[in-house]
């Protein structure tokens, strides 16, 4: 179970899609109250949803082999096929995007057009969604970053750690030091960025943009080694107890 509970609070903090969302919300006016209602809630969720799952198991694992053991396993199975499915749609539509890119990338401008060509380059550069996003979050409040940070959680991934969290068993303190370790590893990216803007803010500032910059262009190929890494190794473990 610690394996796998570190694995996944890896993959759930190196997600690139919370984080480009929580630099926007440290970034706007009060961003830091806005931060820290985002980590309460992204914290919230992790926690609830381990808190059902030992309800279900009264914190005892079950048994080996039998039903709630196996049907546990199951639904690990299905989550890793999930993601290795996600991670080829993302890394197909990446690829569709960057042909239809390159495709309509427009040929170099003659001297006598060179004035309007530029003009027309700074009425296309796709700059008002980034804007808008930002007069978005300027305008948010600690309740909407509250509930940004509950859609943008990895579902896919909270559900394995939940579906892995069936064998804790609660009678030993190793069970609550992984359940508090995978709670924290899971959001070890957004504490940090939200310590960084407490302590050192104009330098944040312009760090933590660049960094949203820089996830822009690569969140894709991040996207597609995160969850195919980690749908192969869910994949694999399932298999592996369903068979053995």
């Amino acid at each position: 179970m610690l394996l796998d509970l570190l694995l996944i609070g890896v993959a759930i903090t190196l997600y690139p899609l919370p984080v480009m969302a929580f630099v926007l919300v440290v970034s706007a006016p009060r961003g830091v109250y806005k931060g820290l209602a985002f980590i309460i809630a992204w914290l919230a969720c992790l926690v609830a949803v381990i808190a059902m799952v030992l309800i279900f198991t009264g914190g005892q694992p079950p048994p080996p082999r039998s039903p709630p053991s196996i049907a546990a396993l199951a639904a690990t199975l299905v989550i890793g096929v999930g993601l290795i499915v996600y991670s080829e749609h993302r890394r197909r539509r990446s690829r569709r995007n960057a042909s239809a890119s390159a495709s309509s990338s427009p040929s170099p401008p003659s001297s006598s057009s060179s004035s309007s060509s530029a003009e027309d380059e700074d009425e296309e550069r796709p700059t008002g969604s980034g804007r808008s996003l930002t007069s978005r979050m300027d305008q948010a409040t600690g309740w909407s970053a509250a509930g940004l940070a509950v859609l943008l959680q990895p579902w896919g991934m909270v559900s394995a750690a939940a579906a892995t969290v069936v064998k804790a068993d609660l009678s030993h303190a190793e069970s609550f030091l992984a359940l508090l370790g995978f709670c924290v590893l899971a959001t070890s990216t957004l504490l940090a960025m939200e310590l960084y803007m407490v302590f050192a803010p104009e330098r944040a500032q312009l760090n933590l943009v660049s960094l949203r910059t820089w996830l822009t262009r690569h969140k894709d190929p991040a996207i597609v080694l995160i969850c195919l890494l980690l749908g192969l190794w869910l994949v694999g473990r399932s298999l592996y107890q369903l068979t053995g």
